[in-house]
């Protein structure tokens, strides 16, 4: 760990940020010898039609990998670094920031002559505006703000002048800087309202929308007035719909794709590399979970009885052996270590209903719970249980359906497309069970916590409501000693694993290639929404 690493949130908040000058001086350091070239369009994949183009409304990485390159944030992790932590936070469209009034204002210096891509100047209005509507107290015909608990302790946005701009929190928040670096927290325009946003949207990014023709293609063009001068290298990107895993494997190797889609399991590098042993493959863990959604409208669900059972009788290691080739870490709601930082380890979870050793064990007592709520082998209880029709979520789903027959629950499965799970999930309705693909959006607490956990949060899908626990997510955001930050968190996750709150059915290994010739692709180390900017990607021709 780097000094930068340890310091106190109190030290980083008295100084402006001048790791972010430190790491642009080295990127302009390092630039010439990367010896990139210009020009050339890469042909990338997309496995799922978006919902919209609209990064603030949505949550798939169907929306966020294709639009990103259209937008900037106000500082970025570093894309050429699969790091994701505040050591690697770049000036994106802020030049600098400083932390002052004891962790409760963050000040941003943003860059001048920034234009958006329909030509209007980017200002501090439309940072505003943004955050405004973030925060629910501006209306920009947004139908969806999936994001808005992560500013519940947002303040306030001021703009002393047309380029400097202030967050003004409640109370001190060590995260707060980490959301804004999210590929989710993207700036947009205050003169362009939600509709255009879905379709087309303007941005200030690398690259602009040319063509978003649904079912087929989304063609982005360079932004040949971005503001970063020489960048972005590439002509332009494709991102052409291709459903099947098994067309894509055969598609990339065959050589009519540039970069697959971010969904690789071992089976299909293992694939890919026999066929093309030059592909390059950034592979990792734990960045994804497959976690069990149970709608709380339903009425047999309601039985904490019922729900504990559920969690007793799943064989996670079986799961795991078949989904991750026994090779994916096991662990709770947070990246178990050592690849993430906050996770509980699977000697912590123990005692918690479904992670001891002893299987045989678990299956009794669910058994014993589901009899005395009133169900068995003979008198099942029968129940729906909605996956996305994507091949790793059909394929936990089956496997989870099958042990859930043990304790005498009937499942049937049924696959939707991600746009019609996403309205079902949302709406609490046309589903009882439902298998999700849980992707962190980075390795930090207050975001998984807030979204998921807090009384009323939007993404809250189980409509989970604890007070003691929602006082203590409140407790761990605003500490700033990391240790005692750990200790507060894991405890609150051993707190939601008793409970049998979105029992987790597996972890993941998974990743994307890329042809050899395609240079400065870099996977998110503990994030799937981070590292599709692109602007420092070139073809090698």
């Amino acid at each position: 760990m780097n000094c930068k690493t340890r310091m106190t949130f109190e030290a980083r908040m008295r100084v402006p940020h001048l790791l972010a000058l430190a790491l642009a001086v080295w990127a302009l350091a390092a630039g010439p010898a990367m010896a990139q070239k210009s020009g050339g369009t890469l042909r990338a994949m997309q496995r799922d039609q978006p919902p919209s183009a609209s990064l603030q409304e949505e949550t798939t990485n169907s929306t966020l990998v294709p639009f990103m390159p259209v937008f900037n944030n106000l500082v970025v992790f570093d894309q050429l670094t699969s790091r994701t932590d505040e050591s690697t936070i770049k000036p994106d469209l802020a030049k600098s920031w400083a932390w002052s009034d004891g962790g409760r204002t963050l000040t941003f210096k943003l860059n001048e002559g920034v234009k958006w891509h329909d030509g209007k100047p980017f200002t501090s209005a439309d940072v505003k505006c943004t955050w405004d509507t973030l925060a629910g107290k501006k209306d920009m015909a947004w139908r969806k703000n999936p994001r808005k608990d992560w500013y519940r302790n947002l303040k306030e946005v001021t703009t002393p002048g047309p380029y400097e701009v202030r967050f003004v929190l409640e109370r001190p928040q060590p995260s707060f800087l980490t959301f804004l670096a999210i590929g989710w927290s993207t700036v947009y325009p205050c003169h362009v309202d939600g509709r255009v946003m879905r379709t087309k949207p303007i941005g200030t990014g690398p690259f602009k929308v040319a063509e978003n023709k649904p079912g087929e293609i989304i063609r982005l063009v360079k932004n040949p007035d971005y503001f970063k001068k020489g960048k972005p290298y590439l002509d332009g990107i494709d991102y052409r719909l291709v459903p099947n895993p098994a067309t894509r494997v055969l598609s990339f190797v065959s050589g009519m794709f540039d970069v697959t889609v971010q969904d690789i399991s071992l089976d299909l590098e293992k694939d890919i590399k026999s066929q093309m042993p030059k592909a390059v493959c950034g592979m990792g863990q734990g960045l994804s979970l497959g976690q069990l959604l149970i709608n709380p409208k339903f009425e047999p669900l309601k039985d904490q009885r019922v729900r504990l059972a559920i969690s007793l009788a799943i064989d996670r290691k079986a799961i795991n052996n078949v989904v991750g080739r026994g090779k994916a870490q096991l662990g709770g709601i947070f990246v178990p270590p050592p690849t993430g930082i906050w996770g509980l380890t699977m000697k912590q979870l123990a005692d918690a209903p479904g992670y001891g050793p002893d299987f045989e064990k678990n299956l009794r007592e669910a058994r014993e719970l589901m009899k005395a709520a009133g169900y068995s082998a003979s008198k099942p209880l029968k129940l729906q249980m909605m996956v996305v029709n994507r091949p790793v979520f059909t394929q936990a789903s089956i496997l989870f359906i099958d042990q859930m027959r043990k304790i005498g629950i009937e499942a049937t499965m049924d696959p939707v497309e991600i746009s019609i799970w996403t309205q079902r999930v949302s709406s609490r309705s046309n589903y009882e069970l439902s298998y999700w693909g849980s992707s962190m959006a980075v390795d930090d607490p207050d975001v998984i916590l807030y979204e998921g956990y807090m009384c009323g949060s939007l993404r809250n899908y189980t409509e989970y409501c604890d007070k003691r626990t929602e006082a203590m997510i409140e407790e761990q955001s605003a500490t700033t000693d990391t240790a005692k930050r750990k200790k507060l968190v894991q405890e609150i996750e051993r707190r939601l694993q008793m409970a049998a709150v979105r029992p987790i059915l597996h972890g993941t290994v998974e990743g994307l290639c890329w042809q050899p010739n395609v240079k400065n692709v870099v996977r998110g180390g503990s994030s799937l929404y981070t590292h599709y900017r692109f602007e420092d990607v070139w073809l090698d021709k």
